[in-house]
C-alpha cells in the first residue's frame, strides 16, 4: 500500500481537501493521513465507495490529546551593533498541541490491504471540538467514537447516537485527557484502599462530614 498513491487519488477526486502525510519514525513505521476536518466525511466516503483499493471496514477509532507546548531553542545570529559584528543568542520559542486528534484504521478486505491511518484534529481543546462523525462511512465506527466522545470530548457531527459509552451521563470531564484530576471523594469506588482510601478521607475530614465507608459501619 502506498501511501503517496492514496493521497495522489484523493486530491484528484475531493477538490479542495488538505491532505498531509505523517512520518512515523516508530520500528512499526505505520506512517498516517492527516486530513482537514471540512472535507473529512467526503474523504472518507472516497476511500470506501472510489478509491483503489476501497477501504470498506474501520477496525479502531482512538482518540489522542495534545495539550498545548511550548518548546524554547536557542539559536545565534549575527547582529551588528555600532559597526560591529557580533553573534548574539537568541532564544526561539515555538508552541505546538492545543487540538484533540482522532485516528482511523481502515483496511480493504477485498484487496486485503491496510491499515491506512486517517487522522482529523479539533481547533482546539475546549470550545472548537467539533469533528465530523465518519459513522455514516463505517458503521463500526459507531461506539469507538462515542468512546472518544466520552473520554475526551470530541464533539462527532452527525453521529447518530452521541451519548456517554463508559461514563455515567452526570460525569463531568473527560478522563483520558492529560490535564484531567481525579476527584478525591470517590463516591463511585466502592473499594477504596491506599492511596485512593487516604485521599477519600482526607476530603471528608476537610468537609466535616463522615466518609462514606464511615457512614457504612
Amino acid at each position: 500500500m502506498n501511501l503517496e498513491e492514496i493521497k495522489s487519488q484523493i486530491e484528484a477526486n475531493v477538490p479542495g481537501c488538505s491532505l498531509q502525510i505523517l512520518l512515523n519514525g516508530s520500528p512499526s513505521g505505520q506512517h498516517s493521513l492527516l486530513v482537514d476536518k471540512e472535507h473529512g466525511l467526503t474523504v472518507a466516503s472516497y476511500l470506501r465507495d472510489g478509491a483503489s483499493p476501497k477501504f470498506d471496514y474501520c477496525s479502531n477509532v482512538t482518540g489522542v490529546d495534545w495539550p498545548l507546548k511550548e518548546t524554547s531553542t536557542k539559536q545565534k545570529t549575527k547582529k551588528i551593533v555600532d559597526g560591529v559584528e557580533s553573534e548574539v543568542e537568541e532564544v526561539i520559542k515555538t508552541a505546538t498541541g492545543n487540538y484533540l486528534e482522532v485516528v482511523y484504521h481502515l483496511f480493504s478486505m477485498d484487496a486485503r490491504q491496510g491499515p491506512l491511518v486517517l487522522r482529523m484534529r479539533t481547533e482546539d481543546r475546549v470550545d472548537q471540538v467539533h469533528l465530523p462523525s465518519l459513522t455514516p462511512v463505517w458503521r463500526s465506527a459507531e461506539l469507538q467514537e462515542r468512546e472518544v466522545y466520552d473520554l475526551f470530548g470530541v464533539v462527532f457531527d452527525g453521529h447518530p447516537d452521541l451519548r456517554r459509552l463508559l461514563m455515567w451521563d452526570d460525569f463531568k470531564d473527560h478522563p483520558m485527557r492529560k490535564d484531567y484530576v481525579d476527584p478525591d471523594d470517590y463516591e463511585y469506588e466502592p473499594t477504596a484502599h491506599d492511596e485512593v482510601l487516604k485521599r477519600m478521607q482526607a476530603h471528608y475530614a476537610a468537609q466535616g462530614a463522615p466518609s462514606a465507608s464511615e457512614e457504612t459501619r
